[in-house]
C-alpha cells in the first residue's frame, strides 16, 4: 500500500505503483464513445498515463490542460488521461474545454485498472477512485518514469514526465 494524504489526512491506496523497467499491463478501459481501448490500440507509441480522482476537480483539470498542451507537441507519444469518471463526463469537459489532444478513457466498469496497478483509494472520502499518478511508457511498453503524488491536490510533476519521453 502506498500511503498518501487528502487535504493532509492519511489514506491509502491498494498496493504501488508498477516499478520502473517493468512493462505494463495490459488493459481495458472505455473511450468516450463507449468503446474499448486495450493497451494494444497505442502499439508502437509512447505513452504518457495521467490518472487521477475525476476530472471534476481543480487539480485534475488542470492536469488534463497541461498535458493537452504537451501533447500537441509530443512526437510518436499519446497521453491518456483516465479516471474512475464516466465517459459522458469526460466527453463533456473536453468538449466544453476544447482539449482535443488526449485521449480520455473511464476506469468506471470495475476500476481493474486501478486495482491492478495499484492505484485504488481504500479508505477515506475517495475510496474507491484512483490516487493521483503518472506513469510513463516507452513504445516496447516499458515503464520508464512513475510518480505517485503525495497529495492528492497537489499536481504532478510535468516536467519530470515529459523529461523521460
Amino acid at each position: 500500500m502506498a500511503l498518501i494524504t487528502l487535504g493532509g489526512n492519511p489514506i491509502n491506496t491498494s498496493g504501488e505503483l508498477p516499478t520502473v523497467g517493468s512493462k505494463i499491463s495490459d488493459f481495458k478501459l472505455i473511450k468516450n464513445d463507449l468503446s474499448v481501448a486495450t493497451l494494444s490500440d497505442f502499439a508502437g507509441k509512447k505513452l504518457v498515463l495521467n490518472i487521477f480522482p475525476s476530472i471534476d476537480t481543480g487539480t485534475c483539470a488542470t492536469s488534463v490542460r497541461k498535458f493537452n498542451e504537451s501533447a500537441s507537441k509530443l512526437e510518436n507519444t499519446n497521453v491518456l488521461c483516465i479516471s474512475r469518471d464516466l465517459p459522458f463526463a469526460q466527453k463533456r469537459f473536453c468538449g466544453a474545454e476544447g482539449i482535443e489532444n488526449v485521449v480520455n478513457l473511464s476506469d468506471f466498469q470495475g476500476g481493474d485498472f486501478g486495482k491492478t496497478n495499484g492505484l485504488e483509494i481504500v479508505n477515506g472520502p475517495l475510496s474507491g477512485l484512483h490516487s493521483r499518478a503518472i506513469i510513463v511508457v516507452d513504445e516496447n511498453g516499458t515503464i520508464t518514469h512513475t510518480e505517485q503524488v503525495a497529495e492528492i491536490a497537489d499536481e504532478p510533476n510535468y516536467e519530470a514526465a515529459l523529461a523521460v519521453l
